[in-house]
């Protein structure tokens, strides 16, 4: 079905993560952990990592700062995406969108669904692309964030995976605009 293309080389990606929370630390944030663990365990490099509270305004700007550096290609969130009244990460992220990627938040809530069920239609995860730069935006649980790692995000970074990966298509994200500078 899918596999890693052993012939060619592998390309780490600049990633940046960013903890949405009015309560977690870096000492305790164990989601923000996860994703660092694992990206850098796969060989991509930690951009910056930041933590904000769950503030619109906020949670732009910190993106939005992001995006604007050629040196960060992709943004991961975590935290945020749920349904009460202090979740606005899917808000915050999807006015700075170019383009949406639907399937991405389709998919995790598929993944998820075969772990917790018909719980999963609490998850907004979304997805989409600005400036030329990936966004992604997890559940705040260290489990969601193994899942959108291990199951999806892993594999469509890592430009040697087959049959398609979100790496390969880098570097033609932002046809048609003018260059980013750095």
């Amino acid at each position: 079905m899918n596999r890693i293309d052993e012939s060619k080389p592998f390309k780490p990606v600049h990633i940046a993560v960013l903890t949405v929370s009015d309560t977690r630390t870096l000492d305790t944030d164990k989601s923000g952990d996860t994703l660092v663990e694992r990206l850098q365990g796969a060989g991509h490099v930690l951009a910056d990592r930041a933590i904000v509270t769950d503030d619109v305004e906020l949670i732009r700007a910190q993106v939005g700062k992001w995006i604007a550096d050629p040196h960060v290609e992709v943004v991961i969130t975590t935290g945020g995406t749920g349904v009460t009244g202090r979740d606005v990460t899917p808000e915050a992220l999807e006015a700075l969108f170019e383009k949406r990627i639907d399937g991405f938040g389709e998919v995790f809530r598929w993944i998820s669904f075969q772990k917790i069920g018909t719980s999963t239609m609490q998850s907004r995860a979304t997805a989409g692309v600005a400036n030329g730069t990936y966004i992604f935006a997890l559940p705040g649980s260290t489990g969601a964030c193994r899942d959108g790692w291990d199951d999806i995000l892993r594999h469509q970074l890592d430009i040697r995976f087959r049959p398609c990966n979100f790496a390969e298509l880098m570097p033609r994200l932002n046809e048609g605009k003018m260059p980013r500078s750095g």
